[in-house]
């Protein structure tokens, strides 16, 4: 037994030390209570991969409906108004993510590679020029916003203002307990310009996802703008805000793991793995919510109907039962295939495919002109959220060919 197990076991999801480092906390959770249970803050928490990975897939009895926030202002029936169809259960959500798919095509994913690329040149070959520079800042927190904006075509002088909200979104102030004061106020202006450009969209269509959607249509049905709305708030939140997690989580933590990282200079066909393994060892989304439908037992436990509960996947993904010395970043590890980054089941990640080949371009682009580059210790500054992980800045310097 070590001091640390000794010690009361305490999950709290707002925590600025947690926020730090959870993986200590998980691993206690996983070891001594699979099933655990917060009375203070109102919510159960499963944390091992086999659990997590069939809460995800247990649809019916844990429900989406109240939405996937810890927060109490984000959580309840209106919660789909925020987050689309990841608030929502069958049938309707089955609806919503069809008509919306009619739009968010993969062919107009992948039809976006060439200008991912170009984009990834336009924000990092500065970046490179200067050698020492913040790489969220410079690049990282650039090209989501730009990739969204550039589906949803929205003007480039709009980008940094609405990426500078998105970052208000997520944002969790230290002590407070549930969505803060700018966080709500940044969501009203993020609405009331997406509500003016689908009105201006409806007015004279173009290429872009927007139009699409608007086009969307089976047997009649159609999105309506509250709903079209709803799922642009969720790319700009969700899409561009995840998608900049991973790539400063990437840079992290190959430079604290510089053996690791000299294989994928030497071999850059190794970068899909290298995102993989952020994706497991240190995912952007950590913790989702559900509610429970019915009651339901785990460990000699009963989770009542009505309750909340968190699905841990950070805790999941670090799970040795399924990943061998889970806690060691391992850039083409085998077994990846069982990381539940983007979830499992009927809510699996619409935008994975995206996600991923953002991903793989930037750190493509990256290792192609870097061969060795070290982090500013002093000026990282962590993002503090009660779901999504990753960096508000990390300062590097580079060495390039």
């Amino acid at each position: 037994m070590t001091a640390a197990s000794i010690e009361p076991l305490v999950f709290n999801p707002y925590d600025y030390e947690f926020h730090e480092d959870p993986y200590p906390t998980y691993r206690r959770l996983r070891e001594e209570e699979p099933i655990y249970r917060n009375d203070e803050l109102g919510f159960w928490a499963l944390s091992r991969h086999l659990d997590v990975n069939a809460a995800f897939r247990d649809a019916k009895r844990l429900s989406s409906a109240n939405g996937v926030s810890l927060d109490p202002a984000a959580y309840g029936p209106h919660a789909h108004k925020v987050m689309s169809f990841l608030a929502m259960d069958d049938p309707r959500h089955l609806r919503m993510r069809q008509l919306v798919s009619k739009g968010f095509t993969p062919r107009r994913v992948n039809e976006m590679q060439g200008r991912i690329t170009e984009l990834t040149t336009q924000h990092l070959e500065p970046a490179l020029a200067s050698r020492k520079f913040d790489w969220i800042t410079e690049v990282a927190g650039k090209l989501p916003m730009d990739v969204v904006s550039e589906l949803m075509g929205v003007p480039q002088e709009d980008r940094a203002e609405l990426r500078r909200l998105a970052d208000l979104v997520v944002h969790r102030e230290e002590g407070v307990l549930d969505v803060p004061i700018p966080a709500m106020e940044a969501s009203i202006h993020l609405f009331t310009y997406y509500a003016d450009m689908l009105a201006k969209r409806r007015k004279s269509p173009g290429a872009d996802l927007v139009s699409a959607l608007l086009d969307a249509e089976i047997d009649g049905d159609r999105l309506s703008d509250n709903e079209i709305i709803g799922f642009m708030f969720l790319m700009v939140v969700a899409g561009n805000e995840t998608t900049t997690k991973l790539l400063g989580n990437a840079l992290f933590w190959a430079a604290r793991n510089p053996v690791e990282y000299a294989k994928v200079v030497a071999n850059p066909d190794l970068v899909p793995e290298w995102v993989e393994e952020t994706l497991r060892y240190d995912t952007s989304s950590q913790i989702v919510a559900r509610t429970a439908a019915e009651d339901i037992d785990y460990y000699g436990r009963t989770i009542s109907s009505g309750d909340k509960v968190l699905i841990l996947i950070g805790s999941a993904n670090r799970d040795d039962a399924v990943f061998d010395n889970g806690d060691e970043y391992t850039i083409g590890r085998t077994g990846t295939n069982a990381l539940i980054s983007f979830g499992s089941g009927p809510h699996f990640c619409l935008g994975a495919h995206l996600a991923r080949l953002e991903a793989i371009i930037a750190l493509r682009e990256f290792v192609s002109q870097v061969p060795e580059y070290s982090l500013d210790e002093a000026g990282i500054v962590r993002v503090h959220s009660t779901n999504v992980r990753g960096f508000a800045n990390l300062p590097i310097e580079v060495e390039s060919r």
